[in-house]
């Protein structure tokens, strides 16, 4: 009887060592999270799209197996650790319900929080994040990757004016 219930309990075509290695593997909407100072550096040199709330930097390519990473970023330009650290709640929590669905596979993807995101509402930051991914998903490598801006030529400006006598 018990040799019976094991065999019932193995998927068909199983063993049992198959099955434990199975039971390791990390659940499905698990994203790998990029905690290295030079993923972040790279994905900044890949693609971007700016909303109100967050920055989405995507960095293409980088994997082979289909793997999605991602990360986050709140400065303390943005408030103090409290305010913060709810900000990266907002994004783990929008991050692991939208990028397995409309993530680029093989891609790095980073938030980086800003000023308006504090107190924009949730379903806002997810049609937000919904809208990004979508856009650079579709870009299909037709949008150039972010390049710095290069500074302004100085005008030659001319000197003050030399005062005009009355005459």
């Amino acid at each position: 009887m018990s040799a019976e219930s094991s065999s019932d309990q193995l998927a068909e075509g199983q063993t049992p060592a198959s099955q434990m290695a199975t039971a390791n593997l990390p659940p499905p909407n698990r994203i790998a999270v990029i905690r290295k100072r030079s993923d972040f550096l790279a994905a900044n040199k890949g693609l971007r799209c700016v909303k109100p709330g967050f920055i989405l930097l995507v960095r293409r390519d980088v994997h082979q197996d289909g793997a999605m990473r991602v990360g986050f970023t709140v400065t303390k330009k943005i408030g103090n650790a409290v305010i913060r650290n709810r900000m990266k709640r907002r994004f783990r929590a929008l991050a692991q319900k939208l990028i397995p669905t409309h993530g680029t596979p093989n891609a790095d993807h980073i938030l980086i929080g800003r000023a308006d995101g504090i107190e924009r509402d949730y379903a806002l930051l997810e049609r937000d994040l919904a809208n990004a991914l979508n856009s650079l998903k579709k870009s299909d490598g037709k949008q150039k990757p972010w390049q710095p801006r290069k500074p302004r030529a100085k005008a030659s400006q001319p000197g003050p004016k030399p005062a005009e006598s009355p005459s």
